[in-house]
């Protein structure tokens, strides 16, 4: 099964009704996709009451992907408001307590930054992080091009099936070390997460820019690139039970289009998707 959806909920405009307030945004939300990616956990551990409302707000087989919290992933600039890395695993591990009640968690996403690179040190630091988060399903997404180096790449797949990593496969622009290649092969047979972030490489390049957030993933995927990746979804669902599908390239407010068009291009008619608001003006 594929299963498509976006990165957040408030920012795509063109799902909503005029009349649509923010805290109603999910709700609606999920009469067009069935799964999400909660972005907002990355810069903060989600109060319970938060994922509480989520989960209430969405149909039973909705799925959420939860992004792992920026100081898990090295990406936290400064102190952090935990006293140790221990506390923090666990905080984060609490906030998914209703997803996982509800049977609504497809997995944690572990995306890693540029600088984490393939080294001793590293590896074992996924370990632990393995280690931490139990049998909680946990998705790795690497930006640093050596791990999938020709001299790492198979100890790297290898390594991810034997700890249990879903691989998240991307679709990025290719600028030099701080991208990764789209790497067609899966880790787990029940999951496996594909991102799209555009391919605007001079956008991706600009990390030091002020508006670096703004552009980095403004791009619209055209109907070719769209078709060449549906018939590799529809390879990977060969093989995978569960192809999780997330655009996460909105700086344009691009994602949620290219979103519904792969859904054409693969003739998905998702059931069970929440009831649709009527706009009648």
């Amino acid at each position: 099964m594929i299963i498509i959806g976006v990165t957040g909920w408030g920012d795509h405009d063109s799902l909503y009704t005029g009349n649509s307030s923010p805290r109603d945004k999910l709700k609606e939300y999920a009469g067009h996709f069935p799964t999400v990616e909660v972005d907002s956990a990355f810069y903060a551990v989600q109060p319970k009451h938060n994922s509480s409302k989520w989960v209430k707000d969405t149909p039973e087989s909705f799925q959420f992907i939860v992004k792992a919290y920026q100081g898990m992933t090295g990406h936290q600039r400064g102190e952090t408001p935990f006293e140790s890395k221990e506390k923090m695993f666990e905080a984060f591990k609490d906030s998914l307590e209703p997803y996982i009640e509800a049977g609504k968690l497809a997995m944690v996403l572990f995306q890693f930054p540029p600088w984490f690179d393939c080294k001793k040190a590293n590896v074992n630091y996924l370990r632990w992080c393995k280690e931490q988060m139990g049998d909680i399903p946990c998705a790795l997404e690497f930006r640093h091009q050596s791990w999938f180096r020709s001299e790492f790449k198979e100890s790297t797949l290898e390594f991810m099936k034997e700890e249990g990593w879903i691989h998240s496969i991307c679709d990025e622009p290719q600028a030099e070390e701080g991208s990764i290649p789209a790497v067609l092969e899966i880790t787990t047979f029940d999951k496996v997460l594909v991102r799209f972030h555009g391919r605007n490489f001079h956008g991706w390049q600009k990390k030091n820019a002020d508006n670096w957030r703004e552009v980095r993933y403004l791009y619209r995927y055209n109907e070719k690139e769209l078709s060449e990746w549906a018939v590799q979804l529809k390879e990977l669902e060969k093989t995978c039970k569960s192809v999780y599908v997330v655009f996460n390239n909105n700086s344009g407010g691009d994602a949620a289009d290219n979103a519904k068009q792969m859904i054409d291009l693969l003739d998905i008619e998702y059931e069970q998707l929440a009831p649709r608001q009527l706009d009648l003006f």
